[in-house]
This record gives structure tokens, sequence and C-alpha cells, in this order.
């Protein structure tokens, strides 16, 4: 996984030893280094435009959008949808 350098990883070497999926940090100002989480960033705009108050958001709204992205086809994952690799990874990996 690459992550910006937020203080939300500070205790990434955890998700390491618990998963064994590497973490790897994005440089700062290199988005091009993030490419599928711009393009989520991306899909979640077409909903929630920039400078949105999420204060005023409800759980109801944020489970539509969540929704529709999670059955959304994604050319990263073979236009697959999310849902489709979640539901694969816990009926056959987990």
């Amino acid at each position: 996984m690459t992550y910006d350098n937020g203080m939300e990883m500070a205790r990434h070497q955890i998700i390491t030893q618990k998963t064994g999926m590497k973490i790897y940090f994005a440089h700062p100002y290199s988005s091009w280094e993030r490419g599928t989480n711009e393009n989520t960033n991306g899909l979640i705009r077409r909903y929630l435009p920039k400078g949105t108050d999420f204060n005023i958001i409800d759980e109801k709204t944020l489970l539509i959008i969540q929704e529709k992205l999670n059955n959304r086809p994604r050319k990263i994952i073979g236009y697959k949808t999310p849902k489709e690799i979640m539901d694969y990874e816990l009926k056959y990996v987990a």
C-alpha cells in the first residue's frame, strides 16, 4: 500500500506485522505516486465537491455513495468492482 505522510500511518509497522503487506510512502507533492488514491478522490468529489462541510452529511448519504463506489468497475482491478474483489478475498483467501 502507498500512503501519504500523514500521522494516521505513524504505526504502519503494526499493519505490516499483522498482514505481511508492505507499506510505502509517497513523496510530498507527488500525486502521481498514488494513482489509485487520486482516482478514488476524484470519484468521491463527483458526489462531495471540494469544500463540502462533512458535518452536514448524514450517514445515509455516505452509505449511498459508498455503495455506488464499491459497485463501480475499476480498470486497475480488471474491470471488476471493489465489492467483487472483497467478496472473493473473504470467500477464498481469508
